[in-house]
């Protein structure tokens, strides 16, 4: 006996329908793109088609594993917990416990309705996650430009007539702070009815070849490229921002020192190419400039995401049809909110600033290292692997052993958690409810879709009560966290005007709410309280709507919302905050700078996202492997054949060397995620790499989130078998 099924993937950003097919044993036999869902149409990519195997692994832990020495057992989950509140008791001060969030916690319910009051019960603010080595520059511009970090305009591809597109891979990442499934067929169409793609890159991608024009750009070197482009607008006289702004004086101020003959000496992309794709822009109807991780990863990544939107602002295509516009996620409630800031506090060793509620993990281990008061002697990592994704992970591991304690909610035993004392395994994919609160925020169209559970829990808690109940250890109280957050939310909502139950009963609305989980109920609420909800006014939408439309809702194209969004104290665009033309000074002290000779950059695989799918056969060979990839010119030039040794300031691999002319010249590159040896993971430990973090420098950052920096690090290369004198 089969039966099919429906459910959101929940392994990338794109949020793609699957219709899977179970024997009766809840084994997953078949999996396709769900050809019903409104905003995925069917598109499926190979991760998604492997979600069988991967909810399936062998090696992920079933039952929680306690330490003992360098061995493990497996325990209950009552003295699995019992032994967490013990290592947290020993601790004389909650100023030595840091918490460190991974990029799966995105992709989880979860991880985006239990972190943040976990954090909180644990009273520390040695908060790090995967944002402050991916995404933290695009946060910290929108949240000083438009006041609020989750304020990120995304092309709206389905109607845009251009698109300059910079550090983005699409085709293999399938979007990132874009969610848009079948990323390659909306791309397809925009040059089918006749529009542009430009895409800017180190590299030849295959989004790259899939566009009207690739444009070489030497890595970190995106926003001397993008303020030539500012500089050219006002030259010419061609800036027509269509809102009003603060700022614009400013920003024409500091784009006269970066004309396209200065640039160009600087980024390697010639000047008459600077200039034409600026008249590009402002001729086309409607455009969008769309930056992504290759941007962000870089030395002045908040500058480069600044100015990637005060491209759109200038060419008047915020907020429009075809431009650049702000989704309208159905769980969204705007309640008060202060002006945001960056800097409320700093990290204790390097005085590194704090960015929407974290400290850079590029810190992390000076926090563990350096003795003093507030040394982190405590850590908690939620599904996260920073030692192979963090900088200078080789230091990050070493760190960890010296902790005096350390617990990991992580489904596996992976280069990180080895390190701690307790591991509790979440359960199965395909045990767990699915919606994507933060991915929706991001869509290129207005969508909601709620997966349940399809097989039941057997014995173990869910993720969601396993955060809870940890909570409940930190915070010493007892009782339904849930129950307590669903009457904040209430009280909240009731003494908010406009809210749809302004004066209500908390408790009447309270007994209204459905779901079988409080994960659910607190759902319902956010649904009903959003945009779209029943009890906002504004339409009818609930959990249970969702439940009866299991393909998914569509809510509809993007609308122009820059009045909704804005949350600055002067009610406008900020267009030169004060922290980032601070920034532009050192940017231009760099303008004349020599480029090293070599530099690393990452590259992303369509068969992977970071390192926990490399324990899925099907998701590693051919392709996704890691070689480094150089330029046939620069391998004949080192005499590489087969291995190189690659060496920079932290460290050095040996790797094989993967020749290809889709790579410019100056510029190696290596995936990440990578450095699996002596895993007990058994398909990750036959396929190891290297860990491209060995080489990467904890001590450089993006100064205004306190991003790391992962892409333009001066490299070395030679022969294996050749000493390098230091």
């Amino acid at each position: 006996m089969t039966s099919t099924v429906h459910r959101t993937c929940p392994l990338c950003e794109a949020v793609c329908g699957l219709t899977l097919t179970l024997d009766d044993g809840g084994h997953v036999t078949g999996v396709r793109g769900d050809r019903d869902d409104p905003f995925s149409k069917g598109f499926i990519c190979p991760k998604g088609a492997s979600l069988g195997r991967l909810d399936e692994d062998p090696d992920r832990l079933r039952k929680p594993l306690i330490r003992e020495g360098e061995l493990w057992r497996e325990a209950g989950w009552d003295e699995a917990f019992a032994a967490v509140k013990a290592g947290l008791d020993r601790l004389a001060d909650r100023r030595s416990v840091a918490v460190y969030l991974g990029n799966p916690n995105a992709h989880t319910m979860a991880g985006a309705l239990y972190a943040a009051p976990l954090i909180k019960a644990l009273g520390t603010r040695n908060v790090f996650s995967a944002s402050t080595a991916d995404q933290m520059p695009k946060h910290v511009a929108s949240g000083l430009m438009f006041g609020h970090p989750l304020a990120i305009p995304v092309p709206d591809l389905d109607r845009t007539d251009y698109l300059l597109m910079l550090g983005a891979n699409p085709l293999e990442s399938n979007g990132s702070l874009c969610t848009a499934p079948d990323f390659p067929g909306r791309l397809k169409a925009l040059r089918g009815r006749g529009g542009r793609l430009v895409v800017v890159d180190p590299r030849r991608t295959r989004t790259a070849a899939l566009g009207d024009e690739h444009v070489f750009i030497r890595p970190g070197t995106d926003a001397y490229l993008l303020f030539g482009l500012v500089h050219t607008l006002f030259a010419e006289d061609l800036a027509r921002p269509r809102h009003e702004v603060n700022g614009l004086d400013e920003v024409r101020e500091a784009a006269k020192h970066f004309p396209p003959e200065s640039v160009a000496r600087r980024t390697g992309v010639p000047a008459e190419t600077i200039t034409r794709l600026a008249r590009e822009l402002a001729a086309a109807p409607t455009a969008a400039v769309y930056a992504r991780i290759g941007t962000c990863t870089a030395e002045f990544g908040t500058l480069a995401q600044w100015l990637v939107d005060v491209l759109n602002v200038l060419t008047g295509n915020l907020d429009r049809p075809g431009g650049a516009m702000f989704p309208k996620p159905a769980t969204e409630f705007a309640g008060r909110r202060r002006p945001y800031a960056v800097g409320r506090w700093k990290s204790r060793v390097r005085g590194l600033p704090e960015a929407n509620g974290e400290l850079p993990v590029a810190t992390l281990a000076d926090e563990i290292e350096t003795p003093g008061e507030g040394q982190v002697r405590f850590v908690l990592t939620i599904a996260g692997n920073p030692v192979l994704s963090a900088p200078h992970g080789d230091r990050l591991d070493t760190a960890f052993q010296g902790l005096d304690f350390m617990v990991s909610v992580d489904p596996y035993l992976n280069e990180t958690t080895k390190h701690a004392n307790v591991i509790l395994p979440p359960p199965r994919v395909l045990q767990s409810g699915h919606y994507d609160f933060a991915l929706l925020g991001f869509a290129v169209r207005n969508y909601a879709r709620y997966s349940p559970p399809l097989l039941p829990l057997d014995e173990r808690p869910s993720e969601a009560q396993i955060l809870a109940r940890l909570a409940m250890i930190a915070s010493g109280l007892e009782g339904d966290l849930d129950a307590f957050v669903i009457d904040e939310t209430l009280r909240k909502a009731a003494q908010t005007p406009g809210s749809g139950i302004e004066g209500r009963d908390v408790a009447e609305l309270r007994d209204l709410l459905e779901g079988e989980t409080g994960s659910e109920r607190r759902l319902d609420l956010m649904l009903r309280l959003g945009p779209y909800g029943e009890w906002s006014g504004k339409g009818d939408l609930s959990l249970r709507k969702l439940l009866d439309n299991p393909h998914g809702l569509d809510l509809g194209a993007l609308e122009p919302r820059l009045g909704e969004v804005l949350k600055t104290a002067s009610g406008l665009v900020e267009l030169a905050p004060p922290q980032l033309m601070e920034d532009v000074e050192r940017l231009r002290g760099k303008l004349e700078e020599e480029p090293p000779e070599i530099v690393l950059i990452g590259r992303r695989h369509l068969r992977s996202n970071n390192s926990w799918m490399h324990n899925v056969g099907p998701l590693v060979g051919g392709s996704n492997r890691c070689t480094l990839q150089i330029h046939p010119s620069d391998a004949a030039r080192l005499g590489l054949d087969g291995e190189a040794v690659v060496r920079s300031a932290k460290g050095q691999v040996t790797v094989p060397v993967e020749p290809t002319d889709t790579i410019m010249p100056g510029v190696v590159s290596l995936p990440h995620g990578w450095g699996h040896a002596g895993s007990a993971q058994n398909v990750a430990a036959a396929h190891a790499g290297v860990n491209v973090n060995t080489l990467t420098d904890e001590t450089t950052i993006d100064v205004p989130s306190g991003n790391a920096v992962f892409n333009g690090v001066p490299v070395t290369i030679s022969p294996t078998g050749v000493i390098i004198a230091h």
